[in-house]
């Protein structure tokens, strides 16, 4: 007769051992040889396999159950599906993959495998972390029920991959299984968190076709699709026609008018919903919170947090998170860790994103103590494992240039992500050590995190912004060829922006154009960053061509776009184009207004810019720094000095801001205007800030102006110790010296020569005829310069009778000598003596500061032929008409 040997562990209640065997210890290793044995015969009870598969499972023996169930097969019996299906949810209890796939390989000893055990492989697999394999069972399943597809959708949900889900669902009606008030609601919700409203739209059909709208879980999960797809008038419609209101039908409904950012309505919802007496949850009030902290309506966010506690509510970490995040991303980064400290005092821990937002408010304000403040928090709450929270500590530290310390964080993360490195490169780069940020690129590279296009781009950013250009050039050649990645917009971005910053403009262009060449779709940065190298007035052409794509990119509704166009179109010599732009945006914010503010100012048109401050008040902003620079300069191209001294003293005494040297700058130019240089030199010895060169040169401006050779030399002497290396101010200095005769200055400006003569630059000017830019130098050189020198000639001789400047003569540039002339006269000859008619209009930019001689010219010129010259110079924009200009003679 045979026997089937059962190796046994632990007695079986059933058949006791012949001799008592001790329990071996909990800790002892389950082996599956060298133990007792129960030896069971054919005519033994059948079941006594099962009993004892079972009793295993059920004291957590599974390793034991699975040799024993191993036995059980070599010696040809089967095992109930119940037994077996008690072993499948203990390999979900011990979530074991590699003991998953050893059960299910003796799937066979199943007497007669019913369907409820193979959902119940797909379920284990799932569980266990291997979607693939579940998918593998469930597809090579004869039948499927209701419950099946339920395993199959609830993992794809639990692991968050909505495509999949909704996927499933289009299968399994296909196979004309239809979901249940259970499943419905699983679907519906990766229906919103896809986007799929056509899917979301058909489900509810199925819903109202089967009668399921009783079912209040289903019919919210429905309005919470249409509110997360942005569809609000259809979930308006669905709320409306709701006999029963839940928290979370108004909460869904709040929600999707939070998202689409129309606050009103949201807000207006939550107080019908208190007076219908629904009570708002923690969620509504931290929806409505976050929503608005988000929005920079921090009043507001505030406001709500109070009386959500005068309700008895207690705020939660994603309240407070909300509002640190919320005013740190709004550049609100001193209260954000306001917010932070009060969290802690109330007693709120917090998470990994509340740290990560606290940690980057400090790297914002390059905060180093309180930065390491928060990094001890980040330690005490056990949260050193959180990547992000690591993340965010090494770019604290670098942009605190405390780079050991980053480098610390760096090396104790443990599992490092592509951004851990990327902020760690990075870091390097801005403290100006590119051989270390390329050592760690090129560590990264044999590491088992493989540089992303965005490691690529912050190493072509990192080598141009420190001056580099040929190494940033020679990675955006490589980055698809060695590296293996497609180069993005961001990658072009990185390059026209580096040389936009270095000052090659050109090049910066020059890139710009190939990018659009080859297609690539600019974006928002592009257009920031190509648009500075375009602000001259003979770039108008590029300017209206980048706008072309701006629109056509629906990029103008992008604010910090429309604010630069504003910008770019002034200095290019459009106002009336900014003008037109500034009027057609609707939400406004003081970059917008200082933006057009400046362009008159610009332009010379001191009442217009008054006159948007007045309209601007009105509206209710607070003006900042920039606007008050603004202000001051208008005022002073008015010569209304004594409301401009108003406007100054309301700087500190009504809008507590600390005044900058700009302030200073455009207060001495206020006074040096009127002629009231006594009061200017005042200003100055009284100023809490001191001197700098800009002050002391706005002084000798307004000295060569009103002809105060004292004052001008007193100027001179404070440039002198400044020692500014330029070929313009040794100009300035020598002339002004020279008139007053001042020898004991004669060494240090001997020896400023010296150090100017090696960095002299010429004149020059360009101009812009038929599309075709012109380049004039003070140089017999020139193309058709004998030519143009009698062009000129003819006209000096008209020009004796007109009006002479009575001011000392202190020019940035060398005086015309014999068979010498300066560009700007050639350019404007270039452009009236040729055989084309008198163009109407002529636009020209000057390295450096027109001088006097120029000046009348350009008046002469625009009287004489009726036509406008635009010139802008190192100081300003000159827009001469009807022998007039706009700077008003004083520049």
């Amino acid at each position: 007769m045979e026997n089937l040997i059962i190796p046994c562990k632990s007695r079986l209640p059933v058949v006791p051992p012949p001799s008592p065997t001790p329990q071996p210890r909990r800790d002892t290793p389950l082996e599956f040889t060298t133990r007792p044995f129960i030896s069971l015969s054919r005519k033994t009870h059948p079941r006594m396999a099962d009993a004892h598969l079972n009793y295993l499972c059920n004291r957590g023996h599974l390793r034991e159950a699975i040799a024993v169930l191993d036995y059980v097969g070599q010696n040809g019996l089967k095992v109930r599906p119940n037994t077996y299906a008690n072993l499948v949810e203990s390999c979900i209890t011990e979530n074991s993959l590699h003991l998953c796939r050893k059960v299910h390989a003796m799937v066979d000893l199943v007497e007669s495998l019913p369907l409820f055990v193979e959902t119940k492989l797909v379920g284990m697999y799932a569980k266990c972390g291997s979607l693939d394999d579940a998918r593998k069972v469930f597809d090579g399943m004869r039948d499927r029920n209701l419950y099946t597809w339920s395993a199959m959708i609830g993992a794809y949900s639990r692991e968050k991959r909505w495509t999949e889900v909704v996927d499933m669902f289009h299968l399994m009606v296909e196979e004309g299984v239809m979901p249940d008030g259970f499943l419905f609601p699983k679907i519906l919700q990766a229906c919103g968190n896809a986007g799929d409203i056509r899917t979301g739209m058909l489900i509810h059909t199925i819903v109202i076709k089967s009668g399921m709208c009783s079912c209040e879980r289903v019919t919210n999960t429905v309005l919470a699709v249409y509110a997360k797809c942005g569809e609000l008038n259809s979930a308006r419609r669905l709320f409306d026609s709701m006999e029963q209101k839940d928290t979370v039908t108004w909460n869904s409904l709040i929600s999707g008018y939070c998202q689409k950012g129309e606050m009103e309505e949201a807000y207006r919802l939550f107080d019908a919903m208190q007076k219908e007496g629904t009570k708002p949850s923690l969620l509504t009030w931290n929806v409505l919170i976050a929503s608005y902290s988000q929005m920079g309506k921090y009043d507001v966010a505030m406001e709500l947090m109070s009386k959500m506690e005068s309700q008895g509510m207690v705020p939660d970490v994603f309240t407070w998170t909300s509002l640190i995040s919320g005013f740190g991303q709004n550049n609100r980064w001193s209260q954000a860790l306001d917010l932070f400290r009060e969290m802690l005092m109330v007693g709120i821990k917090p998470n990994g994103v509340t740290i990560t937002s606290a940690i980057s408010a400090c790297a914002s304000l390059q905060a180093l103590n309180r930065g390491k403040e928060v990094h001890s928090v980040a330690i005490k709450m056990g949260l050193m494992d959180n990547v992000l929270v690591g993340n965010s500590l090494i770019d604290m530290y670098s942009k605190c240039e405390e780079l050991e310390a980053a480098q610390w964080v760096f090396d104790v993360i443990k599992d490092k992500d592509v951004y851990s490195w990327n902020s760690m490169i990075k870091g390097y780069f801005n403290a100006g050590y590119c051989g270390k940020a390329h050592e760690l690129f090129l560590t990264m590279q044999e590491s088992d995190v493989q540089p992303n296009v965005i490691t690529w781009n912050v190493m072509i950013s990192g080598f141009m912004q420190n001056g580099d250009d040929d190494q940033a050039i020679n990675l955006f050649q490589r980055m698809e060829k060695d590296g293996k990645i497609k180069r993005n917009t961001a990658s072009w971005n990185s390059l026209i922006a580096g040389f936009a910053q270095n000052g090659q403009k050109d090049r910066a262009l020059g890139i710009f154009r190939q990018m659009q060449s080859l297609h690539v779709s600019l974006n928002s940065v592009t257009v920031l960053s190509v648009l500075p190298s375009c602000a001259n007035l003979i770039a108008i052409n590029k300017v209206k061509e980048i706008h072309s794509c701006v629109v056509r990119r629906d990029l103008e509704s992008v604010l910090a776009v429309s604010n630069s166009l504003i910008d770019t179109y002034a200095k290019s010599g459009k106002i009336e184009y900014s003008r037109r732009l500034f009027d057609r945006i609707t939400s406004k914010d003081i970059i917008t207004w200082n933006s057009m503010i400046g362009g008159y100012i610009w332009h010379g048109c001191h009442r217009s810019a008054l006159d948007l401050y007045d309209l601007m008040r009105q509206f209710g902003l607070k003006p900042n720094r920039g606007t008050f620079v603004g202000i001051l300069n208008a005022y002073g191209l008015a010569g209304l000095v004594e409301e401009g001294k108003r406007v100054f003293s309301t700087i500190t005494e009504e809008h507590l801001i600390v005044p900058a040297l700009e302030h200073y700058v455009a207060m001495v130019e206020l006074y040096g205007r009127a002629g009231r240089l006594g009061e200017a030199v005042e200003f100055i010895e009284n100023m809490p800030l001191e001197p700098d060169f800009s002050i002391w040169l706005a002084l000798l401006s307004a000295c060569r102006i009103h002809k105060s050779i004292t004052l001008a030399v007193l100027a001179a002497e404070r440039l002198l110790e400044f020692e500014v290396g330029t070929y313009s101010i040794y100009q300035l200095l020598s002339q002004t010296f020279g008139l007053y005769g001042k020898p004991e200055h004669a060494l240090k400006l001997s020896r400023l020569e010296k150090d100017t003569l090696a960095r002299k630059s010429q004149g020059e000017s360009w101009i812009i005829r038929e599309n075709k830019v012109y380049r004039f130098i003070t140089d017999r050189s020139t193309p058709y310069y004998e030519h143009l020198h009698s062009w000129l000639r003819e006209t000096d001789e008209k020009l004796r009778a007109f009006e002479s400047y009575d001011r000392l003569c202190i020019e940035e540039e060398e005086k015309e000598e014999t068979g010498q002339i300066h560009s700007e006269k050639l350019a404007i000859a270039f452009a009236l003596a040729g055989e084309y008619h008198t163009p109407q209009t002529i636009r020209i930019v000057k390295n450096s500061r027109m001088c006097a001689d120029c000046h009348k010219t350009a008046k002469y010129v625009t009287l004489s032929c009726g036509c406008e010259i635009y010139l802008s110079d190192s100081k300003c924009l000159h827009h001469f008409k009807d022998g007039v200009c706009s700077c008003g003679d004083y520049w």
